[in-house]
């Protein structure tokens, strides 16, 4: 059983950045891993996603050319950078695992941007 832990996640300005991370307990290589965030009164939604090697990434729509999915997998550790940091990107962030039919998820992390 592979634990998630977020981290990263503050209070911010719009326009600003972060970067968040999501640690893993053990190893990680062969799962897909995505970043996933919900806001109050909303669904949960893909935010990115990225292949076991690194090779392959997708983004949704809203976050397509300010924020940018990254791996180390010697590190057991999952990025999200986000840049340009808008209002509607305020909600809880998580990170997941995939493999098959496994899958896993961190707790989360708080992401505010306000002024």
């Amino acid at each position: 059983q592979v634990q998630l832990a977020e981290s990263g996640g503050e209070l911010v300005q719009p326009g600003g950045s972060l970067r968040l991370s999501c640690a893993a307990s053990g190893s990680i290589f062969r799962f897909t891993m995505a970043w996933y965030r919900q806001a109050p009164g909303k669904e949960r939604e893909l935010v990115a996603s990225i292949s076991s090697s690194g090779n392959t990434k997708t983004y949704g729509d809203s976050v397509k050319g300010r924020f940018t999915i990254s791996r180390d997998n010697d590190e057991n550790t999952g990025y999200l950078q986000m840049n340009s940091l808008k209002p509607e990107d305020t909600a809880v962030y998580y990170c997941n695992i995939a493999l098959g039919r496994a899958s896993f998820w961190g707790p989360g992390t708080q992401v505010t941007v306000s002024s």
